[in-house]
């Protein structure tokens, strides 16, 4: 059979069809379901932007309303979950912790086994409700705070910051929260999206893809550059020096500045733009943006300088930085967002599966190569 030899990393190729999200690289667009981002950062929220992941269309007022309300219901947890996350080595991050609670769900969903389209419906507001409500509820044990009950009466961004703070949020903070989600909650087969339909494409359940989608967001390759974004930030802050001198130093060094460039977009991240907002309104309500002015001054030098742009992870750090949020749940904050794609992706993947199998180019020695005893070798 003949084939194709992929680039290294797969870039360009075109592993499936998708209905969900396409993204234009060089004009800078990212679109669920054909809508643009910025119109869903401008006028959605989390829910019905994760309605239109799910069902490919937006929602009636009705519909939205009883969307809502099912993933409201679902703001609940197996005794033995909180069991575990009380139970975990004090040197876990968050990450680990994560992934293994999502594994540990499956054991306890009614629906575990049940791979049919509604089933995985199902699973999904659960695991959305879930996910969120995980990261909350471990940050509070492990700092040796009371748990926060869920509050089924608020949107899902109030109700991941009431939990993880254990006081009622600002409108601006819950807005700031919701586009946040809005802009993570899909990125078409970024590498933690394909490695959760690879998994689904096996018939494996969907507790399973997501565990393993998780696993791929851990790495620092795809998850991690708001974190350092912050680190940076941090210790700028703490040598008390200015932001471009420090920066210009980096680059003499021959360091990277996390939270520039990307692999797709050759033009702005359309997410940067509205977190960029975000980030100096946040700043300006809390009556300190210093955060945002550092992060606007390294932008527009390494703008200037080496031609990149700023991406999603780069005034993520600051809005979450300004929430109040500490640098280790940025990362389990993106799964807070983007397991509404995952489980589009699973369910689009069971709906009309095929195994995904690619080939291999084979660089190894030639065939064929001798077998030689061992008393020979």
């Amino acid at each position: 059979m003949a084939t194709a030899v992929a680039s290294r990393g797969l870039e360009g190729i075109v592993a499936t069809t998708s209905s969900i999200c396409w993204i234009d690289g060089d004009a800078g667009v990212l679109s669920y379901r054909g809508i643009d981002i910025h119109e869903l950062a401008e006028h959605s929220t989390f829910e019905e932007t994760t309605y239109l992941l799910w069902f490919g269309a937006l929602p009636t007022a009705a519909q939205l309303a009883d969307f809502t309300a099912q993933l409201a219901a679902a703001r609940t947890l197996n005794w033995r979950i909180v069991e575990f996350l009380r139970s975990v080595p004090t040197d876990a991050t968050p990450m680990e912790v994560l992934r293994t609670a999502v594994s540990l769900l499956s054991l306890y969903d009614p629906d575990e086994k049940d791979s049919t389209h509604d089933g995985n419906v199902r699973k999904a507001y659960r695991l959305t409700a879930q996910i969120a409500m995980i990261v909350a509820i471990f940050d509070r044990i492990r700092k040796g705070k009371t748990i926060v009950d869920a509050d089924r009466t608020i949107s899902h961004a109030a109700n991941f910051l009431w939990m993880l703070n254990g006081v009622k949020p600002s409108e601006t903070a819950i807005r700031a929260l919701d586009i946040a989600l809005i802009l993570h909650a899909d990125h078409e087969l970024n590498a933690s999206t394909f490695a959760a339909r690879v998994i689904a494409a096996t018939l494996s359940d969907m507790h399973s893809a997501i565990t393993g989608a998780i696993g791929a967001l851990k790495g620092p390759l795809h998850g991690g550059a708001n974190e350092a974004t912050m680190k940076l930030l941090y210790a700028i802050d703490a040598a008390g020096t200015d932001p471009v001198e420090y920066v210009k130093q980096m680059f003499v060094e021959k360091k990277k500045i996390s939270g520039f460039g990307h692999r797709v977009y050759h033009t702005e991240d359309p997410r940067a733009t509205h977190l960029r907002r975000m980030s100096e309104d946040l700043g300006r309500s809390a009556g300190d943006t210093k955060w945002f002015d550092m992060s606007r001054k390294i932008e527009l030098f390494v703008k200037q300088e080496k031609k990149l742009n700023a991406n999603v992870d780069f005034y993520s750090a600051s809005t979450y930085t300004t929430l109040g949020i500490d640098i280790d749940l940025f990362t389990p904050i993106f799964a807070v967002s983007r397991i509404s794609g995952w489980a589009a992706h699973v369910i689009e993947q069971h709906d009309d599966n095929r195994l995904i199998r690619p080939r291999a180019d084979y660089v190894g020695p030639p065939y064929p190569e001798p077998y030689i005893p061992i008393a020979q070798r």
